[in-house]
């Protein structure tokens, strides 16, 4: 082949490559990236048991509660123990739709694969099942974001197996195969949520790493109890990865000093209000009102918190402090000792947002608190009384005794609106709580 056919044959393959690019471009979808909720907006978390839990949830409800307390936003987890992608359509009409969600984050899978090796029969359900399910929320208007199936410790069960497999074969397919099936279910829905112009957050990744480091110490870590379940650090993991993922805001207040040349002080913030300044090269005074809180989550969250840096790359709340004499300075906060600080520290940056002593922290580990107070005596309550209104679907108690379903979901009715009343008292209570107050600051050498 002469240098002139080559040459014309590759410009035609160029050009080629460039038309099917082109006609290709115009049909690409841009993915979900973040998750935008304003003043009554409504976010539904849609899953199985794991949402069912209550954790990863709650986690995230305590961000936006801390982050944007100027806000009424609402959230309603719709989760349901055992469920799979059809067992959620099921009760799509009723447990979502209602809600006029903006958003739906959902995480599903862990059963859909039916802890087994990998069976092109079942995820092909669950493929159908998956797809309709995003057709569903697409004709409902609101913005998809999938979230990856967690991980299935196969260390864990290998000790002691989920109580919900009998069979030896399956135990074992389960505990050999079931996180690279995991992986396969978590691939496909990645590779879905973009082509539909969804957003994705993957989980099974970083709990696996967060798993192994951990195990490079102590062999027996887990953050998985029995398996299946994450225990409240693994659900900060995915909280933290829920956010991290979907861009969220890492700034919670920057506090600026320095030293003007006549010796007095200049403080600002971009989040916050500053008032009332007033010291020397020796010592400062000022009162800070910031825009949000911490995000501070209930102290068995503590470890899925310190593994994944949380608190520096999603909540950072930092202070700096430029032109102080050289030495050793005490931090107080509304007159409460906060730490020691050399003049090199607080010239660089102090972060505060992980400091327990400071009362904003207090003030947003009190807002944690109430939330999880919230989900236990009203959310994951709620939840039970979904769970169970499906057993009684499924045991086909409607058709079988359908005076004894009357009476069953009469009860059932009462009792969620009950629940809900709860909830909604809770929610006035944390919105109260979660307003940042005016702070004095005081930096004083160290006597």
């Amino acid at each position: 082949m002469n240098g002139n056919r080559r040459g014309l044959i590759k410009g035609m393959m160029i050009i080629a490559v460039g038309v099917a690019m082109g006609m290709g471009a115009a049909e690409f979808k841009t993915p979900v990236t973040s998750i935008d909720l304003q003043d009554g907006d409504t976010l539904v978390f849609l899953g199985d048991s794991i949402t069912h839990q209550c954790l990863y949830t709650q986690y995230v409800e305590d961000y936006f509660y801390t982050r944007y307390p100027d806000r009424r936003i609402l959230f309603h987890n719709a989760g349901v123990s055992g469920d799979r992608a059809a067992d959620a359509l099921d009760r799509f009409a009723e447990d979502v739709a209602p809600f006029e969600p903006k958003y739906i984050t959902v995480l599903l899978g862990m059963n859909d694969g039916s802890y087994q090796h990998f069976d092109l029969g079942i995820f092909n359900t669950y493929e159908t099942g998956m797809t309709e399910l995003a057709d569903r929320m697409d004709a409902l208007g609101a913005v998809e974001v999938f979230m990856g199936p967690t991980m299935y410790d196969s260390r864990v069960a290998s000790v002691t197996p989920p109580h919900w497999l009998k069979d030896q074969e399956k135990i074992a397919q389960a505990r050999h195969y079931y996180n690279a099936v995991l992986a396969f279910y978590g691939t496909w829905l990645r590779d879905t949520a973009v082509e539909r112009g969804a957003g994705y957050v993957d989980l099974l990744g970083p709990l696996n790493f967060h798993t192994t480091q951990q195990r490079l110490e102590d062999p027996a870590f887990t953050l998985i109890p029995d398996a299946v379940h994450p225990g409240p650090a693994g659900h900060a993991v995915m909280a933290f990865e829920l956010l991290e993922q979907m861009n969220a805001d890492r700034s919670v207040s920057g506090i600026n000093a320095s030293t003007k040349p006549d010796g007095s002080w200049r403080v600002a913030s971009p989040n916050g209000e500053v008032s009332d300044i007033s010291g020397d090269g020796a010592s400062l005074r000022f009162t800070f009102k910031a825009q949000a809180l911490p995000w501070v989550l209930p102290p068995e969250a503590t470890l899925g918190y310190e593994i994944t840096k949380s608190g520096h790359k999603m909540s950072n709340e930092h202070l700096s402090v430029r032109g102080l004499k050289p030495g050793k300075y005490s931090l107080k906060i509304d007159g409460i000792e906060v730490g020691h600080y050399s003049h090199a520290q607080l010239g660089s940056k102090v972060e505060l947002q992980s400091n327990e002593k400071t009362p904003q922290y207090q003030q947003a580990l009190a807002v944690a608190l109430l939330n999880k107070e919230r989900n236990d005596k009203a959310v994951h309550p709620l939840r039970d009384q979904w769970g169970a209104r499906k057993g009684k679907r499924r045991e086909k108690l409607q058709e079988k005794d359908p005076e004894a379903y009357a009476q069953f979901y009469s009860a059932y009715e009462a009792e969620v609106a009950h629940l809900l009343n709860v909830k909604a008292d809770y929610e006035e209570r944390i919105h109260e709580l979660a307003q940042p107050r005016a702070r004095v600051y005081e930096i004083s050498p160290v006597k």
